[in-house]
Parts: C-alpha cells; structure tokens; sequence
C-alpha cells in the first residue's frame, strides 16, 4: 500500500469503529428503553396512583393543618377569657360529688392473655382511670388480683401509676375484703338485666381482653362462686350490628355517664364508639317494619309481573287448547261441587 493511500484507510477504518459505538450506544438505549416500559402490575399502578393523589393534596393537607391551628388558638384565647378570673375551674371541681357506688376490674385472668392483649388491658385502664378522674359523680374505683404480666408492663411503661390517686390498688382477690352479698358481676353472658344501680353495691368488670376466646368465663366465674351477675340494659335501648361485648373502659365510661344522667340510652350513645353501628331500638323498630312493608310491596309486584307474563303466554297449538280445556272443565267441576 501507498503512503498516500495510507492516512484515506486510516480514515474509513475510524468512521467505521464509530459507527459501531453509535449502533451499540443505540441498543443499549433501546433496551433501557424497553425496560422502562415494561408492563406496570395493579399494585404499583394503585402505589403510583396514591402517590399522585397525595402529592396532589399536599396544598389541601397544609390548608387543614392551618386551619386547625387557627381554631385551636382561638379556643384557647375563649378559654383563658372565660377563665380571666380564675375562680371557673374551681367552681367546677368544686361541683363534684363522689359517689360511693365501688367499680372493680378484675385482673384475675392474667395467665389467659398474650403480652399484646395485656397492654391492650393496660390502656383501658389508664382510660378508667382518666374518665374517673374528670368525672362529676366519680366511683370508689378498684383495681384488684393486681400483679404478674400487668404489674410488670405498668412498672415498665407507665411508672406513674404508683402516684395514681383516688384508686385502690390491691393485689389481693376482691372477694377478700368485700362481702359477697354486696357483689355484682357485670357480664353480657347473664340472664340478668341492671335496670338501677345500686351505689351500696360493688360492681365488678372482668379485666380480660381476649378477642372472644374464653366466650361466658365470668359469667362461669360469677356463677361458680355464687356472686350475683348481670348484663346492663343495652338491648333495651340499643339496637347493635355486633355482639353486645362492650371493651372494659366503654362499660366503666357508660356507668359514669349513667351516674351523672341517669338515663341509659343517653348513656350508651354517648360512649358507644360509631363502629358499633349503634342505633337506638324504637329507631331500628322503624326500620324493620319499613324493610317489611317494601319487602312485601315488591313481592305483590312481582306476583302482579307473573301473572302478566303467564296471561301473555295463551296456548297457541291444538295440544295447548285441549289442555285448558281441561282445565276449565274440572274447575267447573270443583265449583259445582254442593257445600
């Protein structure tokens, strides 16, 4: 080869070494292309889809957050004008009224409860305890059989509950130190329904969280040690979608209320949360005679659309005519019969 063919080869060999870069460069592209619209499944088109509506709403959510500010800020500027004088919040407390009615929870059944359900018994009582403390009419409020996983995760979680205050906190079994003619077993297993409360009486909530696993224990329990037992009246003024089991602190509350009202379905409506579906009786009533009034309307409806479809089927063959026929000749036959 020539010297002056020499710099032209030298030229077409780099112009064809470029082209080949360009052509990878190109699949290589491609193929990240394509895996980037690979098909999406329904999980992550429903993980996008919330991911924009919340990126969407970020200006909406900021607007509430304000707006929640600006109301508390205004309910506690109303509160400290209210309170200017500062004799209002002892007006209040003065106003309570203890009353000698004993409410008593039950922590005998801690061996038949998990770690998780032991802190859910926790939470109710802390609840008891706080709807007690703010209570007008508050009870003689006793935790007893106090001791093992609950002690032990009260000691760990909650070390405060030894300054607790206006509570009688006592290891020993409730049948101890309380006469059993004053005892009343608060259970939704009884035959029993508490109409009054008795303020002489102690009345006792079992503490067990178990998801329905000991279905009638305390019922059992109640009955086994000869306690009277009983049910509040829930089914006489509420009308529920679930079983009548009502969570410890949701029975403690409605007692209180009751206390206070003295009227059970103010009381039951007032503490019963909204998943519940609660509705008063004569209310469901109501409704029951109304589904049974459409329910029958709709079934004339339907015998009235049967017997049209079955005037419009007329027996068009010479077969089909003999039967009416027959048919007409023994209704005539029945009807003619002497009564």
């Amino acid at each position: 080869m020539s010297s002056e063919m020499l710099p032209a080869f030298i030229e077409t060999c780099d112009v064809g070494r470029k082209q080949d870069v360009n052509d990878d460069q190109e699949e290589s592209q491609k193929a990240r292309l394509g895996n980037k619209f690979e098909p999406v499944s329904k999980r992550q088109m429903k993980k996008l889809m919330k991911q924009k509506q919340w990126e969407e709403q970020r200006e909406l959510r900021k607007q509430k957050r304000k707006e929640k500010r600006k109301r508390k800020q205004l309910e506690r500027q109303c509160q400290l004008e209210s309170n200017s004088d500062g004799n209002d919040r002892k007006r209040i407390r003065r106003d309570v009224v203890h009353s000698a009615l004993r409410l008593i929870i039950d922590c005998s059944f801690d061996s038949l409860m998990v770690l998780k359900d032991i802190k859910k018994l926790h939470k109710q009582i802390q609840r008891c305890y706080a709807e007690n403390r703010r209570a007008l009419h508050p009870v003689q409020f006793y935790l007893t059989s106090h001791g093992g996983q609950l002690k032990k995760n009260m000691d760990e979680n909650d070390k405060g509950w030894v300054n607790w205050k206006d509570i009688h906190i006592k290891p020993e079994h409730y049948s101890d130190f309380i006469k059993k003619e004053d005892l009343i077993y608060l259970t939704s297993d009884s035959p029993n329904v508490l109409n009054e409360l008795d303020e002489s009486k102690a009345y006792v909530i079992g503490g067990l969280v178990d998801h329905n696993h000991h279905k009638g224990l305390t019922y059992k329990q109640a009955s086994d040690h000869g306690i009277e037992h009983a049910q509040l009246p829930l089914g006489n003024f509420v009308k529920m979608n679930s079983r009548k089991v009502l969570a410890i602190n949701h029975v403690f509350e409605i007692i209180l209320e009751y206390l206070e009202t003295r009227d059970w379905q103010e009381a039951f409506f007032t503490v019963l949360p909204q998943r519940k579906g609660a509705v008063p009786t004569d209310k469901a009533r109501e409704s029951s005679s109304q589904d049974k009034k459409l329910a029958r309307v709709e079934g004339r409806l339907t015998s009235d659309s049967s017997e049209e479809e079955g005037s419009r089927s007329e027996p068009d063959s010479p077969q089909g005519e003999e039967k009416q026929d027959e048919e007409n000749s023994s209704d005539c036959a029945v009807n003619s019969v002497p009564h």
